[in-house]
């Protein structure tokens, strides 16, 4: 069992004026000489945390790391009512990373996500396949409308009791309606008490789901505190409900941008929040890309999963940028 690099600091933070009045908070660590990667954190609306830093040999890398708009330590924070998520879309965050990349002076990077990271770098490459060397991806999502059906529809067949009290957390939706939409709108109504309640119902279905992997020692998502509850749900229920603004099935069809990028791909057979078979389609367009199946693990991974990751990041810090 591979483990993790010792916890390090960063050795630069800012934040960065990406317009529309936000400010997205950065941070570099590891060696400032090193190979440069990007952690492209999940949600969307989770934040990045410090763990993140501990995948990479930090005497060989770069390492950046950023919260998406809204969230973490960016500002304004999407748990105030008041910020207007008009100006956060996918297309704002592709940008947001490309402005990063110029600000810190990087002609080339690393991209290293999981969950709804891999659709943002998926994305992102797919714009500037130029700018990525390698792909490192663990709980490999592509957020087409058919996934987030899935994720809070679909999967309530093994979860039917948790699945009615998120349904009824919007009453007078029907069962074949528009759930995530729903909840969209309580998130954005006008007393707080109501958008922390939908809140509340939104985490206690997503830690449902991933129950049968915490075996109830945690909640994913409702141990957060209060605010960053508030932003991961609004900033969620946003993307999702929108179908994060992409074509269905854009990312799957556009594989062949990733042509020349080499690529791994890490996913739990056990993983039901994202079944498998979006990591093995994207597999199968791209070419350069290696699936690893994880078979004893879920969305958050296991020890297995983790050894994959670090792995292919050791493999990669190797090779020049």
């Amino acid at each position: 069992m591979a483990e993790l690099y010792p916890a390090i600091e960063p050795y630069d933070t800012g934040m960065l004026d990406v317009g529309d009045g936000n400010l997205v908070y950065w941070e570099v660590c590891g060696n400032p000489a090193g190979k440069p990667a990007l952690v492209v954190h999940g949600g969307p609306g989770s934040g990045c945390g410090p763990g993140a830093r501990r995948y990479f040999d930090p005497e060989r890398y770069r390492v950046v790391l950023f919260d998406q708009r809204n969230c973490g330590r960016s500002t304004p924070h999407a748990s105030d009512p008041g910020t207007d998520l008009r100006y956060n879309t996918t297309a704002h965050l592709i940008a947001d990373m490309e402005r990063l990349r110029n600000h810190l002076g990087i002609d080339r990077w690393l991209l290293h996500g999981w969950s709804w990271g891999s659709t943002l770098l998926l994305a992102y490459t797919g714009r500037h396949p130029r700018r990525v060397t390698e792909i490192v991806v663990s709980g490999v999502t592509t957020t087409r409308r058919s996934e987030i059906d899935w994720l809070y529809r679909g999967v309530g067949r093994f979860f039917p009791e948790q699945w009615e009290r998120f349904l009824a957390g919007v009453p007078g939706t029907p069962r074949a309606g528009d759930v995530v939409g729903a909840y969209a709108r309580l998130m954005e109504h006008p007393d707080a008490a109501v958008r922390a309640g939908a809140a509340v119902r939104w985490c206690a279905w997503e830690d449902a789901v991933l129950s049968g992997e915490t075996k109830g020692t945690s909640r994913p998502y409702g141990d957060r505190l209060p605010a960053a509850r508030l932003a991961l749900v609004r900033i969620c229920s946003h993307y999702f409900s929108h179908g994060a603004w992409l074509e269905e099935g854009a990312l799957l069809r556009e594989a062949d941008r990733l042509a020349g990028i080499p690529g791994v791909l890490v996913h739990g057979r056990l993983d039901m929040a994202g079944p498998l078979d979006t990591a093995w389609e994207l597999s199968r367009a791209w070419p350069d890309a290696e699936l690893n199946v994880v078979e004893d693990a879920g969305h958050l991974g296991s020890t297995t999963t983790r050894d994959h990751v670090l792995g292919a990041l050791d493999r990669f810090a190797a090779d020049s940028a």
